[in-house]
């Protein structure tokens, strides 16, 4: 058994969907579990109608038939017009429009977590009758009735046991089976959602429930990269990967894979696969355990908007472990996203994302015991497996306010 997991970018239209269909054909021979994000742009749309239900305390009429109609079109060219499918959906957004006549609840989490879900529900649905319109025998799978969670809406924790269990016994039938991504449910039954990279991971849960031989994760790049092509010119694709290499590249704001996808991988040794639906015979990307990165090159990693952070002791002593203390407790306190440290003897320096816009109200409480030099909109490079040409490439132009190497590690800091 296979997993496959299909990003909102891969059926985002229905060319999108009659690729899926061409890749889950050619794996027909195989038993295959199909992961399904909501289509396009679907979750930012159902988040702009969740904003709007707070603001306005009504309901989001208009950006609600925006929404079907984006679907409704792509039914128009998929299905014939008195196909069954169309009345699942239109049923789906007469339930969403429900919702907000009926639901009392003042939690935006809540509701966000209750809200989004339609759009997984949608898209799997129309998959799955798009498979089967096409001689593929699939079977469309609930996931709120695998993946049980806490009741932490917006990053509901797995509970394992029961998760394992239902998923075993509810995808015991069928050669190919369709469900979603990203949504879960509590012992309640209501809705819960996984958190940043929730697809992906709800794909990881499933192959780590069945032990599957892999998971293919189809996008819309060639694999993964080493660097943002975006920001960085002359990428390349790196084909083999370890856990371990993606877990650090990750960890310093590389788009690879999260690390709460490859954990349930990496417990059962299961290959990931990063692959392009654009051209899906290319080699891709393959995440495993033990396998050292090929090609070995420098790795790039950019964060903009960030703030450097010089501390220093007014009265010229030491910055030891009391102070230090006190300052990371600050840090935790204003909810500040900490990317870079160095400190001396007098000294400390503390890179950091102000997410939530704190830095003034952390000024005023840091500075009645330290001096502070603050320096806004910084740029921050992290080059792992670098070397002297690297980082030259990455400094031309610029002005460098801090580095700071390891044996593997470069991270610069520069002015805009």
């Amino acid at each position: 058994m296979k997993v496959f997991k299909f990003g909102g970018a891969s059926v985002k239209n229905p060319e999108g969907i009659k690729n899926l269909l061409s890749l889950v054909r050619k794996s027909n021979d195989e038993r295959l579990i199909v992961v399904v994000s909501a289509m396009g742009k679907t979750t930012n749309a159902l988040e702009v109608i969740i904003d709007y239900y707070f603001q306005n305390k009504s309901k989001p009429d208009r950006l609600i038939l925006e929404l079907y109609q984006y679907h409704k079109e792509i039914l128009d060219e998929l299905f014939e017009d008195n196909h069954e499918i169309f009345n699942i959906i239109k049923l789906y957004f007469e339930k969403l429009s429900h919702f907000f006549i009926t639901s009392k609840s003042p939690s935006h989490s809540f509701v966000y977590d209750q809200v989004v879900a339609f759009g997984e529900l949608i898209s799997t649905s129309i998959i799955n009758s798009f498979l089967n319109n096409n001689s593929i025998e699939s079977t469309w799978l609930d996931a709120r009735n695998c993946i049980k969670t806490d009741s932490n809406y917006r990053g509901g924790n797995v509970i394992w046991d029961q998760t394992q269990k239902n998923i075993v016994s509810l995808t015991k039938n069928g050669n190919v089976i369709v469900t979603q991504g990203f949504i879960g449910s509590d012992k309640n039954n209501f809705n819960t959602t996984l958190g940043r990279e929730g697809s992906d991971y709800s794909a990881a849960i499933f192959a780590y429930s069945l032990n599957c031989d892999s998971l293919t994760i189809w996008k819309d790049v060639p694999g993964v990269l080493n660097g943002d092509p975006k920001v960085f010119d002359n990428t390349k694709l790196l084909e083999q990967i370890s856990y371990s290499e993606a877990i650090e590249l990750a960890f310093y704001g590389a788009s690879v894979i999260h690390p709460k996808t490859l954990q349930p991988l990496q417990k059962k040794e299961i290959p990931l696969f990063v692959k392009s639906f654009y051209n899906p015979e290319s080699k891709g990307t393959k995440i495993s355990r033990g396998v050292d990165l090929f090609p070995m090159t420098p790795c790039f990693i950019n964060k903009e908007k960030l703030i450097l952070i010089k501390l220093s002791s007014i009265d010229f002593s030491f910055i030891v472990e009391n102070h230090i203390s006190e300052i990371f407790k600050s840090l935790h306190e204003f909810k500040m996203k900490v990317d870079v440290i160095q400190n001396s003897a007098i000294s400390f320096s503390v890179c950091v994302f102000d997410k939530y816009n704190k830095i003034e109200e952390l000024s005023k409480k840091m500075e009645k015991k330290f001096k502070l030099d603050i320096t806004r909109d910084v740029s921050l490079f992290t080059i792992r497996h670098f070397d002297e040409n690297s980082i030259k490439k990455i400094s031309k132009g610029r002005t460098l306010l801090l580095e700071q190497r390891t044996e593997k590690i470069s991270q610069l800091i520069f002015s805009n």
